[in-house]
């Protein structure tokens, strides 16, 4: 049972009751002791308004999730580490769970009240959004009667000897007591943000990443550099806090929720999360007890009877699971995707979409194992992969992974729109596989719009669920990365339509 159980809100309830006992000053003493190592408790004393809403029928109400997120927040009462990014965590969580409020208001103003933390650097999509976050922690410092009255120091504005203030703007306060609070867009030129020789030792990121519509798989790229580039290293020792949901397949906040249920896999997607060494949480809405037993993450908010009987929609999948294949494709569609088996597929390849380099915010090269069935006409994708890898290293990766798991494979089909003789170089010779090349000579659109009619006619089956493939298939042409999906569209292509139909060279190496 965590700290803040019923027993725990009790004992405060009745320390609350008894302060009226006490003299105004030693009322004070009383609040910020029990506050002192406790956001939960300060978030119940000064910040009630906060913690109620229609949805909770006007009453206080706490998650399990906001628990989790306290606790995380108690641990920065002994200061900053002095272990460079020991401090990174992320938080995937169903949409109104609260994390704007949680982050950007209550843990940071308990922070700052106690002095554990001195600059809290806040940063959101557009500078807008961050700056109304900072508008609602700056009305709590203005018009919060029983905080004014606590913590004066806190709510009062550093001046200059003028009496004009310091930093008070849409963008950043600075306080009496030191504390500094500044809010961002994620854009904003940010590098070497500090006063004087303070620097930020808290960096919140909540929903850096627009929605679905106003993004593309080139703006994720940039947008993860900008967080790697820009924004971690503003203070190698600050606690960073990223929150938010997923909007779209392949994006941010997917490779996290991703890392969180170890499903990256081995195709180099995240690796940057390791490397950041930030720990990711993803909270689902309907949690598993030890026992088997089925809980609401939040009971006040959402009945367990209510997410169970909507838990197959994709409002569900989409704004709760944070599942982002639960968002209608403009091309496949997730019923698409058909699992099936087909036991007349007499021939086998493997369609390789290249990728030219290999850096960390650089294309996958997509492989697809296929086969097909003459008879039946169909095609099945047995498995796909998504890798950072090129020349030798790709070379090995086929022949010890691909190959060893599907000795049927006799052809390598690889698109040459890039890097020429480079891929002739890379898989000729290896045994008892032929490799084709073919150059793709109208646009990706067109060529998935005409692909696309196969799955839909069950044409085209899955030997199993391959998430890689689907989430790039349902995500584009909006997606982070199509590689995957383009091995597969190449290798059906080449059964369903034929050589003929396709600019495919006859050099072969056996």
């Amino acid at each position: 049972m965590t700290r803040w159980d019923d027993s725990w809100h009790g004992r405060l309830d009745r320390e609350l009751v008894n302060l009226p006992f006490y003299q105004p000053h030693e009322q004070a003493a009383i609040r910020r002791a029990l506050c002192q190592d406790d956001p939960v408790a300060f978030a119940r004393i000064y910040l009630y308004d906060h913690l109620v809403t229609e949805e909770t029928g006007n009453q206080m109400t706490f998650s399990s999730v906001h628990y989790e997120w306290a606790q995380l927040a108690r641990g920065w009462a002994g200061g900053l580490s002095d272990v460079p990014e020991e401090e990174r965590h992320a938080f995937i969580a169903p949409r109104g769970m609260g994390k704007s409020t949680w982050w950007f208001l209550i843990l940071p103003l308990w922070g700052a009240a106690f002095g554990h933390v001195r600059f809290a650097a806040a940063f959101a999509h557009a500078a807008s959004q961050a700056e109304n976050h900072l508008k609602t922690f700056k009305h709590e410092l203005d018009h919060n009667a029983l905080l004014i009255h606590d913590f004066p120091d806190l709510c009062t504005p550093l001046r200059k000897p003028s009496g004009a203030t310091v930093a008070d703007n849409m963008g950043m306060l600075r306080m009496r007591n030191g504390f500094v609070f500044a809010a961002r867009g994620i854009d904003a030129a940010s590098l070497g943000m500090k006063v004087g020789k303070l620097r930020p030792d808290l960096l919140v990121l909540d929903d850096v990443e627009p929605d679905e519509a106003s993004y593309s798989g080139d703006q994720a790229v940039k947008r993860l550099g900008t967080i790697l580039d820009a924004i971690f290293p503003l203070n190698i020792y600050a606690r960073v806090v990223m929150v938010g949901t997923v909007t779209m397949p392949g994006s941010v906040m997917h490779q996290l929720v991703k890392s969180a249920g170890n499903r990256l896999g081995e195709d180099g997607e995240g690796d940057w999360i390791k490397e950041a060494n930030i720990q990711a949480h993803h909270h689902l809405p309907i949690i598993t007890a030890d026992d088997g037993e089925e809980l609401s993450v939040w009971p006040a908010k959402w009945p367990l009877a209510w997410l169970q009987a909507n838990r197959h929609t994709r409002q569900y999948a989409k704004n709760y699971a944070n599942d982002p294949m639960a968002r209608d494709g403009l091309y496949w569609l997730r019923e698409d995707f058909r699992i099936g088996e087909l036991p007349g597929a007499v021939h086998w390849l493997l369609a390789v979409d290249p990728a030219i380099t290999r850096s960390k915010t650089s294309d996958f090269t997509g492989l697809a194992v296929v086969g097909y069935d003459p008879v039946a006409r169909k095609c099945i994708v047995a498995a796909a992969w998504g890798v950072r890898l090129t020349g030798t290293p790709l070379r090995q990766f086929v022949v010890d992974k691909v190959l060893e798991q599907f000795p049927e494979i006799s052809m390598v089909y690889v698109e040459t729109n890039q890097g020429g003789e480079l891929w002739a170089e890379v898989f000729s010779h290896i045994p008892g596989v032929r490799y084709r090349h073919h150059t793709a000579t109208v646009s990706k659109e067109v060529r998935f719009g005409a692909n696309l009619r196969h799955w839909q006619r069950g044409r085209v089956v899955l030997a199993k669920e391959i998430p890689r493939l689907m989430e790039e298939g349902v995500a584009f042409p909006n997606g982070a990365y199509d590689d995957v999906i383009d091995a597969a569209v190449s290798g059906t292509d080449r059964f369903l339509l034929g050589a003929k139909r396709i600019k495919e060279s006859t050099t072969s190496y056996v």
